[in-house]
């Protein structure tokens, strides 16, 4: 009877710890990944408060995690092209809130692709293909999304499988995003010394540099951009990375981690951390970040940054396959170069 009673009363609560888990789901407590791909996107929420969301629409040429928003409720990303803002910059029309893409491999950009390249250099461009959901997984501190897709050229030739596991985590003061992102080469893949790469996002206004002027910019192409000069009166945007380097400086430079901080309009200070991983090709990683809005790190350009330097021309056999490991912290505080120390050595620790 006692071992009835006991087998009776653990059923029970495994019972209940099921109904916990349920309940905390439709409450939205904790972190919750939740797939629509009917609508072409998958919601992150932490205790039910939009975190970001993983999108592949149409309108893009890769999918994208789009906005990017504190536990505070502030959106660090730009809306435009997806949601524009008064006052933004609609600029470079394939900067839509967080991606991973590349401007040269095989001679494809797919950095620069979006529906303003006109048809005659479309041939020339790649599109990140989003093709399957691998998993989702919600829990009470992290969720974790997997999915795969196909880089494929204009010409219509699959070159690279992507696999990328998302990993949010929930932490007091600050959200977080772990990205993961495998590359198998279908064929011999050479990612050309380009500066248009690798895990890039383009901020919202206020985290500009109130020093930007605007400008024309170009790619390795040779294809201009024009940045419009903009009101900067709410920009309060700095970059500082591990080498002690700091503002526009930053661009071109090596470090293992780079943070940007600023203040919004009602004057809360946001802090966007992006971490490189010693395992990861290129280490640690040159910074392609701009004043006008683009934080990007790309560990896979070396001359293009400094001509005194051999072309690096990164290549992946077919078959073979190469990862990449970086972390996103958005802080709800201005971070210190002391804490990124920290969070850096934890990182490398995580993904030996």
């Amino acid at each position: 009877m006692r071992r009835l009673l006991l087998l009776s009363l653990l059923a029970a609560s495994v019972g209940l710890a099921g109904s916990a888990s349920a309940a905390d789901k439709a409450m939205g407590k904790g972190v919750q990944v939740v797939a629509d791909e009917t609508h072409q996107r998958v919601d992150i929420t932490i205790d039910g408060k939009p975190f970001t969301s993983y999108l592949w629409p149409t309108s893009l040429k890769k999918p994208v995690l789009y906005p990017l928003i504190t536990d505070e409720g502030i959106t660090v990303t730009r809306g435009y092209p997806l949601d524009p803002r008064p006052g933004e910059r609609v600029d470079h029309p394939h900067h839509a809130g967080m991606w991973f893409n590349y401007g040269n491999v095989n001679g494809f950009d797919f950095w620069n692709n979006s529906d303003a390249i006109k048809p005659e250099g479309r041939s020339k461009m790649g599109t990140i293909y989003q093709k399957k959901i691998v998993s989702t997984k919600s829990g009470a501190d992290r969720g974790e999304l997997v999915v795969e897709s196909l880089w494929v050229t204009g010409e219509g030739k699959d070159i690279l499988k992507d696999t990328t596991r998302y990993i949010f985590i929930k932490r007091n003061g600050a959200r977080i995003i772990d990205q993961i992102v495998t590359l198998q080469a279908l064929d011999k893949a050479v990612f050309n010394d380009d500066k248009e790469g690798l895990l890039g996002m383009r901020v919202a206004h206020w985290l500009e540099s109130p020093d930007e002027k605007g400008g024309i910019f170009m790619d390795a192409s040779g294809r201009q951009t024009k940045v419009d000069k903009v009101d900067t009166t709410d920009a309060t945007g700095v970059y500082l990375t591990s080498e002690g380097v700091k503002g526009g400086a930053v661009w071109s430079t090596r470090g293992r981690w780079c943070l940007l901080t600023g203040n919004d309009p009602d004057k809360h200070t946001v802090t966007i951390g992006m971490i490189d991983n010693p395992k990861n090709p290129g280490y640690p990683t040159y910074w392609h970040a701009r004043g006008y809005g683009l934080f990007a790190a790309n560990p896979l350009g070396r001359s293009i940054f400094d001509p005194k330097q051999p072309a690096f021309n990164y290549t992946i056999q077919k078959d073979q396959t190469a990862t990449f490991r970086y972390r996103v912290i958005l802080f709800s505080h201005a971070a210190s170069a002391e804490e990124m120390n920290k969070e850096s050595d934890a990182f490398a620790a995580e993904y030996k």
